[in-house]
């Protein structure tokens, strides 16, 4: 349970920054470049490296070498674990809320 909130403290932490989020949507699409992350920005490339240190440090994003190139990808299961973790916080919310409604059209003799 630790690791899974270290987990995604990080991915959340990784998530709260919008050059972060682009770069990601971004992967979405396909893997790519550090150059290619870093082209609709314009910010220093070591910036956008910096950036991409998060995103790979939170797990949310793989880095591999192919010669002078960077490839970034997203890693699948790290997005799936905070996709997960807000799912099982939307269905408790939407149980009460759906609770909370019955509750309200009660009639008030009845309750």
């Amino acid at each position: 349970m630790v690791e899974l909130s270290i987990s995604l403290d990080r991915a959340f932490h990784a998530l709260s920054d919008a050059t972060r989020r682009g770069m990601l949507d971004r992967l979405s699409r396909g893997p790519a470049s550090v150059s290619e992350l870093a082209r609709p920005y314009s910010s220093s490339l070591a910036a956008i490296h910096q950036h991409v240190h998060v995103l790979e440090s939170s797990g949310l994003i793989v880095t591999e070498k192919h010669g002078r190139t960077r490839q970034c990808r997203l890693s699948p299961e790290a997005v799936l674990t905070v996709e997960t973790w807000l799912s099982d916080r939307r269905r408790l919310w939407e149980d009460r809320f759906d609770h909370l409604g019955k509750l309200l059209e009660t009639p008030e003799d009845q309750t």
